[in-house]
Order: C-alpha cells, then structure tokens, then sequence
C-alpha cells in the first residue's frame, strides 16, 4: 500500500552497507556506508531504497534502511506522518 504524495516535505534519508552480524544493525565498516540520499517524502526514499537493495541483492550482508529524519528534527511532524 503506498502512500499518496504530500505537498509537505518529510525528509527521509536512505542510506546502507554491509553489516557485522544480518541479525542486529551494526555496521562493519562505518567508513564504507553508502549514502543514497536525501529525499522529501517516504515514497521518493523507497522507490531509492529499493534500487540500492536489488543492485546488491547478491551480498547477503548488504542492507539498506530509510530513516526518517523528519522525526528527528520536528517531532510535531513526526506525529503527523504515518508510516
């Protein structure tokens, strides 16, 4: 189920690497995180997340996460999205 297109920006931020352990997030190399982007709504960060994931759909320990970082700079926002 998508979510329709909002005229407000909520920053979503996408962004992966290879973890230590598939089990827990934790990174292996904190230097080898691959910054996506910055998008401005939740459908825009996962239309990229999916993209990343399926490029390295081959490396088990490869992950990909969208964090929505509106909810951590306004959190009046963040209780207005529903994710």
């Amino acid at each position: 189920m998508s979510e329709p297109e909002s005229s407000k920006q909520l920053l979503h931020l996408v962004l992966g690497g290879e973890l230590k352990d598939v089990t827990r997030v934790e990174f292996e190399d904190l230097s080898q995180i691959d910054f996506v982007g910055a998008f401005p709504s939740y459908k825009a960060a996962y239309d990229a997340w999916k993209s990343a994931a399926q490029r390295t759909v081959d490396n088990a320990e490869m992950r990909y996460f969208i964090l929505h970082a509106h909810r951590l700079l306004d959190p009046e926002t963040g209780r207005e999205h529903k994710a």
